[in-house]
């Protein structure tokens, strides 16, 4: 689960990590609240879920509380990579301060947790890396003897950060891996991490991802939202169904995780000689799915008002394909109207039968393709019609 910055910090304050004062704003006129109260020049900061709101103009300065209310009113609302900003961060102005970037994470790639400290913050950290590769630290960390003052020192050092503050990052360094163990976080990530003149070391900006896996393990809830996704996530999460919502226009259904990922990157590819059209939704139905998740998953999807064609791609092995059609007529029985065409692929355990029970069903918004290749042609073309 992705956490707003506001949310961000708020767990940061829990470990100890120093964050500026601030209060998050639904209105303009919370906005000018906040601001009055604070009595300082302000941050107004787009609460979205995405990286670029700089760039996008859903960060703006405020020196008093009449501008903390025009500047809450252009963002609000604001779309930014596809994210609706239906909040904003309302926050005390930092002045004078060096950036700096820090970051622990869970590389996949090589089974290890990773973490990254650069002297180069405020900045993409893809261009850091690109650019100026010595100037981004990046240090395996055993998970089980973790990140103490000596390693942070060592992090801050190998990051070229300046001498002076080296020990005053590196105690938030310790902190924020703090934040990474204790909370179950897959992420926890500061950009910009900021060292002031008068020595002190606050996050101005914060990203964690939590592992859902471990959600039993914490009183998280409070922090779930589904103002983003129009509720998508919420109502699969209900259901029990592994959705993550793109900001695409071909919904996406498939059993197991390797061949969805596999469908969506052919969806994009074919999606290029359309008009760009690209996956709107990740959803794996799992490995045993049986026809009622075939109709839930596909309910989710058609609820979706950015899905102008769906592509249902499945391999059948423990999953029976004749299941998943019978899946598919049920939904369409309960829903009534597909609203748009729907790209089926069936290949393995009892294909042939799921495509005659399609065939027999006869739904005019549903088309039956043999190969990967060809469903996410027509599907990339449906999509762009």
């Amino acid at each position: 689960m992705d956490l707003y910055e506001y949310q961000a910090k708020e767990l940061f304050a829990r470990h100890g990590i120093t964050v500026p004062p601030g209060q998050v704003a639904a209105t303009p006129q919370e906005a000018r609240a906040i601001a009055t109260e604070l009595k300082v020049p302000v941050v107004i900061k787009a609460q979205v879920k995405t990286g670029g709101r700089g760039k996008a103009g859903g960060v703006r300065l405020a020196p008093g509380p009449s501008a903390a209310e025009d500047e809450a009113r252009r963002i609000l609302g604001m779309d930014i990579k596809g994210h609706t900003a239906h909040s904003v961060l309302v926050e005390q102005a930092t002045g004078g301060f060096e950036e700096y970037y820090a970051a622990y994470l869970v590389d996949r790639a090589n089974r290890t947790l990773l973490a990254m400290v650069s002297s180069e913050g405020g900045m993409d950290i893809e261009e850091v890396a690109a650019t100026k590769p010595e100037a981004l630290a990046r240090i395996p960390i055993d998970a089980t003897s973790g990140v103490d003052l000596e390693t942070a020192r060592l992090l801050a050092a190998r990051a070229g950060l300046p001498e002076d503050v080296q020990d005053a990052v590196a105690e938030t360094l310790v902190r924020l891996w703090e934040v990474l163990v204790e909370e179950d976080a897959l992420l926890v990530e500061v950009n910009p991490l900021a060292c002031t003149s008068d020595g002190r070391v606050l996050a101005l900006d914060g990203k964690i991802t939590l592992d859902g896996n471990a959600a039993f393990r914490h009183d998280h809830a409070a922090f779930a939202d589904g103002s983003d996704d129009g509720g998508l996530e919420a109502r699969a999460r209900a259901k029990h169904l592994n959705y993550v919502k793109l900001a695409g226009q071909v919904g996406v259904i498939g059993n197991g995780a390797g061949l969805v990922m596999s469908t969506l990157d052919v969806v994009a590819y074919a999606g290029e000689r359309f008009d760009g059209v690209r996956p709107a939704n990740f959803l794996d139905i799992g490995g045993g799915a049986s026809a009622q998740v075939m109709a839930d998953g596909l309910e989710i999807i058609l609820f979706d008002p950015d899905v102008r064609a769906v592509l249902v791609n499945v391999f059948g092995g423990i999953t029976a394909c004749d299941a998943v059609a019978n899946g598919i007529v049920k939904a369409l029985e309960v829903l009534g109207d597909a609203r748009c065409p729907i790209v089926v692929r069936l290949d393995g355990n009892n294909a042939e039968a799921g495509r005659e029970i399609l065939s027999d069903a006869a739904h005019p918004m549903v088309r039956v393709v043999t190969t990967m290749d060809g469903a996410a042609e027509l599907v990339a073309e449906l999509a762009a019609a």
